[in-house]
């Protein structure tokens, strides 16, 4: 409903400068924003109005914070009661532990998103006022941090962020906002009652979702920004100051944890630092954040899994903490279900977009199953096949194949029986 609302907006006459645009395109626009990808057909800082970019904004602040969290608050202002199945959905979707109040949820996700956002505009500001009237300055300052908390991608800039390469203010500005975006709104909480705890001196108990999170997050970006660095510290940065280089490095390897932002010509990457990227996208950010991807802690459930079997172990552990067999499962479910649905997508590709290059092909499916926006110029030269193929793909992305497994799944088994076991050979 949401896309659609948001495709009808964008055909109205006053939301392009053109006064037109095409039902496809419309429709891609407002499902990239929607489900915060930020891939577009048509650029967003000259092909839209004011009012257009507006709908946009609105678009991806609705995605990134959630369709339930929305849905909710509109239930809670007209004082209608909540279902308690509905309850359990919102639980399990912010708060996975113990029971919460949905209202005390719902207010924790607007207040860190509206904090946050407000805190980045504010930085953004200080420093578009000096290049911008300030009108544009402000709804600049806006945008961009929005888009970047949600992990959106979109920008009003028509080569992103590549004129501030160099400047540490907008950069470690925006790289602050994907990251706090990316973590989930868990994480957040719990960031804010460790501080609490420590001005007070208090003892608390960080769970094992955050501290695998957190770890994950760390380790992901550290490693990946040296690798990136060493690689292409003398291929595509080297016309690079030192700082640029640095800003540069740090930057591509935090915008593919979903936010879709650059500060640098992708095509001049090398094949290895593509593939970096690309598998940072698969990656992706953390469960109950704006981000998308298969999620942090999906992998680190899987190498725990695969380290209990290297150690002979029968149980799968992680901080000394034992995983359910059920999680296990669940976790490999999500990337067989993503990688089927990513090769499907890419066949169709190579099939209707024969003059693409698979490195683009694949860079652009990647991207659009985990919401990133990142392409390597790709997007703008798809045919209406191909855009509707990415607008599947994200959207899939966006609401999770599991999600899309349960929808169209039977609900219960026909039949009390099993049959007669019997096994094959693998590997």
């Amino acid at each position: 409903m949401a896309i659609s609302l948001g495709t009808v907006l964008l055909l109205l006459p006053f939301s392009t400068k053109s006064g037109h645009i095409s039902l496809v395109d419309a429709l891609f626009t407002a499902t990239s924003g929607v489900c915060v990808t930020g891939l577009v057909v048509q650029d967003t800082a000259t092909y839209f109005t004011p009012v257009g970019r507006m709908i946009i904004l609105v678009l991806f602040q609705l995605g990134g914070l959630g369709i339930m969290t929305f849905s909710t608050l509109i239930l809670l202002v007209s004082g209608k009661r909540i279902s308690i199945k509905d309850r359990i959905l919102i639980q399990e979707g912010y708060h996975y532990k113990a029971a919460k109040d949905v209202k005390s949820i719902i207010k924790n996700v607007f207040f860190y998103a509206m904090a946050l956002e407000a805190a980045g505009a504010l930085s953004f500001f200080l420093y578009w006022q000096k290049e911008f009237p300030w009108p544009k300055a402000l709804f600049n300052s806006i945008f961009h941090s929005a888009s970047a908390f949600c992990n959106a991608g979109f920008s009003l800039f028509s080569k992103s962020f590549v004129s501030y390469n160099d400047s540490a203010w907008v950069n470690i500005t925006l790289i602050t906002l994907i990251v706090l975006g990316g973590l989930g709104f868990l994480v957040l909480q719990e960031i804010k009652e460790i501080s609490i705890a420590r001005i007070e001196r208090k003892k608390f108990k960080i769970s094992l979702h955050t501290k695998l999170v957190l770890t994950l997050t760390t380790v992901l970006i550290v490693v990946s920004f040296v690798f990136f660095l060493i690689m292409e510290w003398n291929h595509s940065l080297k016309t690079f100051t030192v700082k640029g280089k640095v800003l540069s490095s740090l930057f591509q390897i935090v915008t593919p944890r979903t936010a879709g932002f650059n500060t640098m010509d992708l095509n001049s990457l090398s094949f290895a630092a593509v593939f970096l990227l690309t598998m940072l996208m698969f990656v992706g950010a953390s469960p109950g954040s704006t981000g998308g991807g298969i999620k942090t802690s999906t992998i680190g459930v899987i190498f725990a899994f695969l380290k209990s079997k290297i150690t002979a172990r029968e149980s799968a552990n992680l901080f000394y903490r034992t995983l359910p067999l059920e999680l296990i499962m669940r976790a490999f479910m999500v990337v067989t279900l993503a990688i089927c649905f990513i090769c499907m997508s890419s066949f169709i590709l190579f099939l209707t977009q024969p003059a693409a290059s698979m490195q683009e092909v694949m860079f652009e499916v990647f991207s659009a199953f985990s919401t990133v926006g990142l392409s390597l110029g790709m997007t703008m030269k798809l045919n209406t096949v191909g855009k509707i193929v990415i607008i599947l793909t994200m959207y899939i992305g966006r609401i999770g194949p599991l999600t899309l497994l349960y929808a169209f799944s039977r609900q219960k088994a026909i039949g009390r029986y099993e049959y007669v076991e019997e096994t094959v050979m693998i590997g």
